[in-house]
């Protein structure tokens, strides 16, 4: 039997879920906040290097990834919208302050548009980050400007890394759980560098 932490191995996952279900993992951490788990940038790369060894259909997989990515981000700002103005009438508690609602506001107001590109590239944050922006009430038109343009990078250019490193380097797939493990450390980094800056 399967456990858990197999499901987190990028290579055990697409092999175990085939095409549709990379899209819904990634359709599920793009926006949905129980998805913050899923490893989607090592997922992508494993998926494309699978597409070049003749596994998966390449094209397929970046258009519904590109797809999947946008739609979760859109139904994550649409959670956050629905849910924001419930919270703002809700009154200050021990877990909540209306003055941290205040600055998401303020923060997304100035720093919405960057926010959603370069999330999509630091996991955990691209979860929270569309949902914050339904929070911060951003202008959904900005939102879905810069929804599609980060998605489209980030759908389109992690399995094509994978594709082409599969496809140009021999004998690739000796080092590709140190590849996945290198991207996975890369990803994180800013998330811990924001950590820093905070605690300074």
């Amino acid at each position: 039997m399967t456990n858990f932490v197999q499901w987190l191995d990028p290579l055990f996952l697409v092999n175990a879920v085939g095409l549709l279900g990379v899209w819904l993992i990634i359709f599920s951490e793009s926006g949905l906040f129980f998805g913050f788990f899923f490893p989607g940038d090592s997922l992508l790369f494993t998926a494309g290097f699978l597409a070049s060894q003749g596994y998966l259909n390449i094209w397929l997989l970046i258009i519904g990834t590109m797809a999947a990515a946008c739609l979760g981000d859109s139904v994550g700002y649409w959670f956050g919208a629905k849910i924001g103005p419930k919270i703002f009438a809700r009154p200050d508690s021990f877990f909540f302050r209306r003055e941290h609602l205040e600055r998401t506001r303020a923060f997304y107001a100035r720093h919405g548009k960057e926010t959603i590109v370069l999330a999509r590239f630091v996991p955990i944050v691209r979860t929270f980050a569309p949902i914050l922006a339904g929070i911060g009430r951003m202008e959904y038109r900005v939102f879905l400007i810069y929804n599609l343009a980060g998605g489209v990078v980030w759908g389109a250019g992690l399995p094509l890394l994978g594709y082409l490193l599969g496809a140009i380097v021999p004998g690739v797939d000796r080092y590709l759980l140190v590849i996945v493990a290198v991207i996975i450390i890369f990803s994180l980094i800013p998330a811990f560098r924001h950590l820093r800056y905070n605690e300074k």
